[in-house]
């Protein structure tokens, strides 16, 4: 009697995906320890794959390079600040929108907020100092920022190849969180962020975006200006004495013709530009 053959178990879609997750999380990890270390420079993608215990070839699949595998426990932030985003009530202005969802993710312990995650300030200082790893920071904000747009412009109803507010909205929002985690790195206190990030979004709503106050008038109560003339007053102080009063910016001549002046005040009165 002939034995039965076994057929050979066939893997899911779903467990071929569970296994390159593994696969690809255990490389990142790899290249992440390795690179903080030993330093960048110091560490090969053959020495990343051979700590994940894979072939170079497998490290290629999943990676373009040593950065961008260094890199990858960060891309995973953009996709929970567009969720939080998302989660934004309509009514809210789209810059408030995104400004709250980036505070969101900082305060919420199970994202795992830089922050409050091993290792990722030392990360980030690293990345500051050598290009290349700071080049593949800057794709991964890139990407993030491309969802951004689309949320942003879902939330305004419009078109964002045809109209530009959303794209300037996550610029604008995008840059505030740039400018603040640089901040955060160069000053060396790991638990410094999130008030760096509301500063920074403080900056750009009210001191960068405020009206330019009026500058304050420099003579109050001066007497009646010369009509169709640059500001001029008749029969004011000098304001230097021993030195003929002028006023800057001027660009014409207006000597005082009044037949009342005496010879005292008629010395000093012309203004020249």
């Amino acid at each position: 009697m002939t034995p039965e053959r076994k057929i050979p178990e066939r893997k899911t879609p779903e467990r071929r995906s569970r296994k390159a997750r593994r696969t690809r999380d255990t490389l990142a990890q790899a290249a992440f320890e390795l690179v903080l270390d030993r330093g960048l420079r110091n560490v090969t993608v053959e020495e990343i794959a051979e700590a994940a215990d894979v072939d170079r070839r497998t490290f290629s699949r999943y990676f373009t390079s040593k950065e961008a595998a260094a890199l990858d426990s960060l891309r995973g932030d953009g996709d929970r600040i567009n969720a939080a985003l998302r989660a934004r009530p309509a009514p809210e202005p789209p810059l408030l929108a995104y400004r709250r969802a980036v505070l969101d993710w900082l305060a919420d312990p199970g994202a795992e907020p830089w922050h409050r995650r091993p290792r990722i300030f030392d990360l980030l200082v690293v990345a500051e100092e050598e290009p290349t790893l700071y080049a593949a920071f800057h794709h991964i904000r890139v990407d993030a920022q491309e969802d951004s747009v689309a949320i942003v412009a879902e939330r305004l109803g419009v078109d964002p190849r045809q109209d530009i507010r959303p794209a300037v909205t996550v610029a604008a929002g995008a840059g505030a969180l740039l400018a603040a985690q640089a901040a955060w790195v160069r000053g060396g206190r790991p638990d410094a962020l999130p008030a760096l990030v509301a500063e920074a979004f403080d900056a750009l709503s009210a001191d960068l975006l405020g009206e330019p106050r009026p500058a304050p008038e420099r003579h109050r109560g001066a007497p009646e200006r010369h009509r169709g003339a640059p500001e001029q007053h008749r029969g004011a102080p000098e304001q230097h004495r021993g030195a003929p009063e002028r006023h800057r910016g001027i660009t014409s001549t207006t000597r005082t013709t009044r037949t009342t002046s005496t010879t005292e005040e008629a010395e000093g009165t012309e203004a020249t530009s």
